[in-house]
């Protein structure tokens, strides 16, 4: 699943950043960010005018993404307890 379609306080882990070609400057800021393998993330906000930007929550900082930036990051959604 990717990070711009987990729903608000879904608790997930980061599998992935996906870069679009060699040297993508994009997936390799969000990786220096904090968006590596194995990492807590969940979205704790939306902005009013479709969805954008993406307030997520990875470790204990928080960032504004753009849904186009959250899409490139996969993760897996914790199950339910």
């Amino acid at each position: 699943m990717k990070l711009s379609e987990l729903p608000p306080f879904a608790p997930a882990t980061v599998v992935a950043v996906a870069d679009v070609g060699a040297n993508d400057a994009i997936g390799r800021r969000l990786r220096e960010l904090g968006f590596v393998d194995g990492e807590f993330v969940r979205v704790v906000g939306r902005g009013p005018i479709g969805a954008d930007p993406l307030l997520v929550q990875v470790g204990f900082t928080r960032f504004a993404l753009r849904r186009s930036e959250a899409a490139r990051v996969t993760v897996l959604p914790e199950a339910a307890e």
